[in-house]
């Protein structure tokens, strides 16, 4: 469960936007509110939070997809600080609510912008472990799922997106 293809991978695609765009400044707020935008993404395709619908969540793609649109920003983030040193994703099993998971998580990451720290950096990882596990998201599905968006992003990039 080494992370450390997945901030390659990353780091490969940053300097190919950076480049492309002529990205010439520090970018570290845009990518943690992009951050924020796309955990709220993810909680909206489970509707985890929608008490007032009896609409079930998106299908089960759908929802692996907006979570590796965060895995992007957490490890774009990561690399901005430094912090690429991440021996394996921190999935922790255990069984919670996913609202207040969300809530708890958006939290971390705000502290994390405003204050960038290592230990920071691991609690969002650790949220995010959280939420894989409840999702049923192993660390197969969610590589398979990041390799797949990091190959379309590339494409996006190319063709002005």
């Amino acid at each position: 469960m080494n992370l450390q293809k997945l901030f390659e991978m990353q780091k490969g695609l940053d300097d190919f936007i950076e480049k492309t765009q002529k990205i010439e400044r520090d970018v570290f707020k845009e990518k943690g509110l992009a951050l924020m935008v796309e955990l709220a993404e993810l909680a909206n395709e489970t509707r985890c939070f929608k008490f007032w619908s009896t609409k079930g969540p998106s299908e089960r793609d759908v929802i692996l997809e907006e979570y590796v649109d965060s895995i992007h920003f957490i490890l774009s983030l990561g690399i901005l600080k430094g912090f690429t040193t991440i021996e394996k994703w921190p999935v922790i099993e255990e069984k919670r609510d996913l609202t207040e998971t969300f809530l708890m998580t958006q939290e971390y990451i705000l502290t994390f912008i405003h204050n960038p720290t290592k230990d920071g950096y691991l609690a969002i990882w650790q949220c995010y472990g959280v939420i894989a596990y409840n999702l049923g998201f192993s660390f197969d599905d969610v590589v398979r799922a990041y390799v797949e968006k990091n190959e379309e992003n590339y494409k996006r990039q190319r063709t002005g997106y």
